[in-house]
């Protein structure tokens, strides 16, 4: 009973991960060995909104949207922090390389470089 309970937390689990998506593609299937997310303060909020760069073509004037992380519905995910993203996209495969933060106005915006664990290392 516990292995059977223990596989469908498992199976359950796998799915949630691969329902994540960035410019509709699943976090897991981005072939890459470097992203970048960029978190920004929500305005009245706590939460940050974060935004995955992995190279993608983005629209010359868009407003960002397709680069923001979906859930399956196509709702954009909520952050509470930065380490809570990064907690995020290292159960996607990615580790932390480095980050460093600019001030826009009177907003912090935070860039974390992130590594695919899945590329070879040369």
């Amino acid at each position: 009973m516990n292995k059977l309970l223990l596989s469908a937390i498992i199976l359950v689990s796998s799915l949630t991960i691969k329902a994540q998506t960035v410019n509709d593609i699943p976090l897991t299937d981005i072939d890459v060995e470097y992203v970048q997310i960029v978190g920004t303060s929500k305005l009245l909020s706590t939460k940050l909104t974060i935004q995955i760069d992995f190279g993608q073509r983005t629209k010359l004037l868009s407003s960002g949207k397709e680069t923001i992380v979906k859930d399956a519905d196509g709702k954009a995910l909520d952050f509470n922090s930065m380490i809570d993203a990064l907690n995020f996209m290292s159960k996607n495969g990615y580790g932390f390389v480095t980050a460093y933060a600019i001030t826009i106005g009177n907003q912090n915006v935070y860039h974390y470089l992130l590594r695919n664990k899945k590329q070879k290392v040369d």
